[in-house]
């Protein structure tokens, strides 16, 4: 009831926010406003549970396939109820961890077969808690989150070639997984400890072949721009929507470099350090276009495949405008 309460507060957060992003980025966004939902932290859970379900649905038969032989029934049997004990004790912790923290999500099934559109989904004990901590009002605080994620929904729904785009490259990566996951056998710990101790690159990465690799840090680029522009357009449009909105900004940034260091080792042994380090390098490419480009080049970076940046192109946004606009600094 509580959480039902904030529904107005939230309505009259994206009554101003739609207008202000469509007269920013010069792109409708119709029906949006009608797709949005307060939830508390087992809402959020209950929502992400059916985007896991097909993940891991997809990949649960074909590893059994890969490391079971035909006719092993009672094997297979036993062998997927063991990973489902152990599956769903790990993905709880993770849902767990991620269920206190995040603020808003747009929440969109990539591998669905049906093209829906995404709803916006806001943890409004998450943004309270947040807003105390920070010790800024709720809702200034609210409306600036609210704009980071219907800016989401404006990467995804103004550019419809973006979602399928996406999608194959998770279909992809899901299953040049299951290809090579038999193939690392008992090996796996040892890979793993070598993988955690160091190196170049995330530990993720020391673990995949040329192939995912190269497919992981593309997939990972783009996820960087979509976070990173998201950062910037909340910050950008936010100046004549959000009272406060550089104090808000300026604590929050600092709030989520500060993180204890049981956090930290949680984020890199989960690969969810990977966001943290997407939201600032997008942001930092987002704004080194800009300042080179212009609002002509922040429009260039939806206009198809061809203009998303490179994995490369993200620390040295001058080399995509040189790329895409034919200039740099």
């Amino acid at each position: 009831p509580e959480s039902a309460a904030t529904e107005p507060a939230y309505r009259a957060a994206m009554a101003r926010v739609v207008p202000a992003l469509e007269a920013a980025l010069g792109v409708p966004l119709p029906g949006i406003v009608d797709r949005v939902a307060v939830v508390d932290r087992a809402g959020w859970v209950e929502a992400n549970l059916v985007t896991f379900a097909g993940v891991f649905g997809r990949l649960e038969g074909e590893l059994l396939d890969q490391l079971v032989p035909q006719g092993a029934g009672l094997v297979k049997a036993s062998m997927a109820l063991a990973n489902r004990w152990v599956t769903t004790r790990q993905l709880g912790f993770l849902l767990g961890f991620m269920g206190q923290r995040v603020l808003g999500q747009y929440d969109l099934a990539l591998l669905s077969a049906e093209a829906e559109p995404g709803q916006l989904l806001f943890v409004e004990e998450n943004i309270r808690a947040t807003a105390a901590a920070l010790g800024v009002d709720t809702a200034p605080f609210r409306t600036w989150i609210a704009l980071h994620e219907t800016t989401h929904a404006f990467e995804f729904e103004a550019h419809p070639w973006l979602r399928p785009y996406l999608a194959e490259r998770l279909e992809r990566q899901l299953t040049a997984f299951s290809r090579s996951t038999s193939s690392l056998g008992g090996g796996a710990a040892r890979a793993v400890g070598r993988a955690l101790r160091g190196g170049d690159g995330h530990w993720l990465e020391r673990l995949m072949s040329d192939e995912q690799r190269a497919l992981f840090r593309e997939t990972q680029a783009i996820m960087s721009l979509l976070e990173g522009f998201g950062d910037h357009v909340m910050d950008s449009v936010g100046r004549d929507l959000v009272p406060g909105v550089e104090t808000i900004s300026a604590r929050f940034h600092a709030r989520r470099a500060s993180r204890t260091p049981m956090e930290r080792a949680i984020l890199r042994v989960t690969g969810l350090g990977l966001k943290m380090e997407q939201y600032a390098r997008g942001e930092r490419f987002v704004a080194g276009i800009e300042r080179i480009g212009g609002s002509p080049a922040l429009r260039r970076l939806w206009g198809g495949p061809e203009t998303l940046p490179r994995d490369e192109e993200l620390d040295h946004p001058e080399r995509w405008c040189r790329r895409v606009l034919g200039r740099a600094a």
